[in-house]
């Protein structure tokens, strides 16, 4: 008989959806979310994705932790392609004057591609991972969309910003339910985990801890031409030691002093220049965005019920969101203009925009 007997496919799928791959790595936020899905009843499998191929430690790490849960484990390699997308990226990015933000582009590209194939290989439905956000489900449109986390000051939504629909739908983010790191951490301890006094994951997690990304790329065979710092009228004031040391809104470790604070205001690969001014030099109300995604149509052109929508924006991880309008200029280019100028914004950063506690979109700032 040709087919899947009804009741039987229903079977698996229930079986499929019980069980659930969580981006185990061996930190105290992962940690959290296994035994908070745990609690509800999921079978877990973690999954350590080794991003530089030979990180030993946080491997054994990881397995130690899997195996205090009592889950199963298993680790990828996934340097091979960590190193094509996000390393190459980041690199490069700081070579031409921008700053960039290798989460926001690990996220859809390596971390979440690789955890919804291991789910698939492991017969789970669901993936999930210790980020600090939530995902919802809008009835009225049939579509999925990450949001704010209950913890305003822990909220990690803006990282997530470009996950698909076919991610976005298979996610449980439970720490996002959760009102505060130290709720995190006393679930962990009252379990007897080992990790639950651990240190926070640092930024940027390919670099060596304490290292700067400069000396990241120098170590990597890049180099850094000297060149000129420049007022606001073209003027020469000094000498700077290579556009990658210097980034938006810097004001320390300029390399050389003025007499009176001075800010990077902007940063220019063809001309090798670095612009220096005050800080009231640094307030823009309107910021310009490329490569954009919005999940009310997955893809990077402004939906037409968006343009000239009220939302509420955030120039970078840390900043507050901000009222603005969002407007399409042409092709995947959107201008967001802000009711509040907004200080340090910094090409290669995302702006994300909410509505409300939802993320509806954002891009890479040109």
């Amino acid at each position: 008989m040709k087919g899947t007997n009804r009741a039987a496919a229903t079977s698996m799928k229930d079986l499929k959806r019980n069980k659930a791959v969580v981006g185990l790595s061996g930190g105290v936020d992962s940690t959290a979310a296994v035994l908070l899905l745990k609690e509800q009843g999921f079978e877990v499998i973690g999954v350590y994705l080794d991003v530089l191929g030979y990180n030993i430690k946080g491997k054994e790490s990881a397995l130690e932790i899997a195996k205090q849960l009592s889950i199963a484990f298993v680790s990828i390699d996934v340097s091979a392609e960590f190193e094509k997308v996000v390393i190459s990226d980041f690199c490069n990015e700081y070579m031409n004057g921008r700053t960039p933000n290798p989460c926001v582009l690990c996220n859809p590209e390596v971390k979440f591609k690789n955890l919804v194939k291991a789910a698939d290989e492991q017969g789970a439905y669901h993936i999930s991972t210790g980020h600090y956000a939530r995902s919802l489900y809008e009835n009225s449109e049939n579509r999925y969309y990450i949001s704010k986390a209950k913890s305003e000051d822990k909220d990690q939504s803006y990282m997530l910003y470009r996950l698909g629909q076919q991610v976005i739908e298979r996610l449980i983010l439970p720490l996002g339910e959760l009102e505060s790191k130290h709720e995190v951490r006393r679930l962990v301890a009252e379990k007897g985990i080992k990790n639950a006094d651990s240190r926070d994951s640092q930024e940027i997690c390919f670099l060596p801890e304490g290292a700067h990304y400069a000396d990241y790329l120098a170590a990597r065979g890049y180099r850094a031409e000297k060149g000129d710092f420049i007022d606001v009228s073209g003027k020469v004031i000094g000498r700077h030691n290579g556009i990658w040391n210097y980034t938006i809104g810097q004001r320390k470790k300029l390399g050389t002093t003025f007499g009176k604070p001075m800010f990077v205001l902007n940063i220019d690969h063809e001309s090798n220049t670095v612009t220096l001014g005050n800080d009231g030099d640094l307030l823009n109300p309107e910021v310009i965005s490329s490569c954009n995604w919005f999940p009310k149509c997955g893809c990077g052109e402004l939906p037409e019920e968006y343009k000239g929508l009220s939302v509420l924006a955030k120039v970078r991880y840390a900043a507050k969101a901000s009222e603005a309008v969002i407007e399409k200029i042409d092709g995947h280019s959107v201008k967001t203009v802000f009711a509040k100028a907004q200080r340090a914004v910094t090409p290669g950063q995302s702006i994300v925009f909410y509505s409300g506690d939802k993320v509806i979109g954002g891009g890479v700032i040109s």
